[in-house]
């Protein structure tokens, strides 16, 4: 697999997902208090939005980081992970 883009800052990463988790955990706190049907959709709206804005961010870092070094060194690779980013793009839109 190589070295992953998001290493040299895991715990920026790990802190935004623990946002979103606490953004979940939320979202079950207001059903447990009966919280208005339209209110717990807005939160949802948002940790939605959280969750799509890491991906693009994870994205980002791996176009950026692993897909161009295997751009740089040719062969069957880069075409490996061309393919899987496209895949993942693919589902990140299709999301």
């Amino acid at each position: 697999m190589g070295m992953v883009s998001y290493s040299n800052h895991k715990d920026d990463v790990l802190k935004r997902l623990r946002r979103i988790e606490g953004q979940v955990r939320g979202l079950q706190r207001m059903v447990e208090q009966d919280t208005y049907c339209i209110d717990v959709l807005t939160q949802v709206s948002a940790t939605t939005r959280a969750l799509q804005s890491f991906a693009l961010q994870m994205l980002n870092e791996h176009l950026s980081c692993c897909v161009r070094d295997a751009l740089a060194e040719g062969g069957e690779d880069a075409n490996i992970k061309i393919k899987e980013a496209q895949d993942a793009i693919g589902r990140l839109v299709r999301s």
